[in-house]
């Protein structure tokens, strides 16, 4: 068994309950925060000695962290418990990693760990408008938002050639990219972070399918996903 496989199976982790996320961020709130002494301690414990306990207190205490980078994700119209369980899985990998000697905190190192799985999740989910996989094209597609507000940009008014070509050099893409890609975001882009009812915790976007799809096939990667999920989490319970 490899250590990270060990750590998921021994690590149990609050799930995000079907009613919202207000009760999971409530739950990972009351994990402390860590020091850095108590994080150095902790990360040698895991490292040097295996202790799983060590492990968990470094887990947990960086949870707050995970929920944070998902919500920033919201905007790709998947459930936000699938990307905090994938930031989850990414955390896990870096406490696993981690050398607390290069005088840093796990947060940091954490950072890149735990935004590679979302936005590796986020494009397996967005396979169906054919977003690519060149390192140019992820580029486009996780900054193109942020661009556009950089410039300014006014929501729901299409690019202006200037505002294009401002991207595209910043970006180190070409024009025809930036229109393209644009294109297909705004085509799902329909307030997804909007509240679906009053007084609710879930968003439109916790309802709706990927569409351009057949049923079957939007079903066997839902299905896919859960499974996977499903198996994580079962682990992470029985002990």
């Amino acid at each position: 068994m490899t250590q990270t496989k060990a750590l998921a199976l021994a690590v149990p982790l609050p799930l995000v309950p079907a009613d919202g996320l207000r009760r999971y961020l409530q739950e990972i709130n009351r994990f402390p925060m860590l020091t850095l002494e108590q994080e150095q301690a902790l990360s040698r414990a895991w490292r040097n000695e295996g202790d799983i306990a060590a492990a968990h207190q470094l887990v947990t205490s960086h949870l707050r962290l995970v929920a944070k980078l998902a919500l920033k994700y919201r905007g790709y119209g998947l459930p936000v418990s699938e990307l905090i369980a994938e930031g989850n899985i990414g955390l896990m990998q870096a406490v696993k990693r981690f050398e607390p000697e290069r005088g840093f905190r796990l947060a940091t190192y954490a950072i890149w760990w735990i935004k590679a799985a979302i936005q590796e999740y986020v494009l397996r989910s967005w396979s169906l408008v054919k977003i690519g996989s060149s390192a140019a094209q992820k580029r486009l597609f996780f900054n193109l938002r942020k661009m556009k507000r950089k410039i300014g940009h006014t929501h729901g008014v299409e690019l202006t050639d200037e505002q294009i070509g401002e991207i595209a050099r910043i970006l180190d893409v070409s024009k025809e990219d930036v229109v393209d890609m644009d294109q297909r975001m705004n085509a799902t882009d329909v307030f997804l972070n909007s509240p679906a009812a009053v007084d609710s915790d879930e968003e439109k976007m916790d309802f709706l399918m990927d569409t351009g799809d057949s049923q079957e096939v939007q079903l066997a990667r839902r299905e896919e996903e859960a499974q996977r999920h499903r198996l994580l989490m079962s682990a992470l319970q029985t002990l």
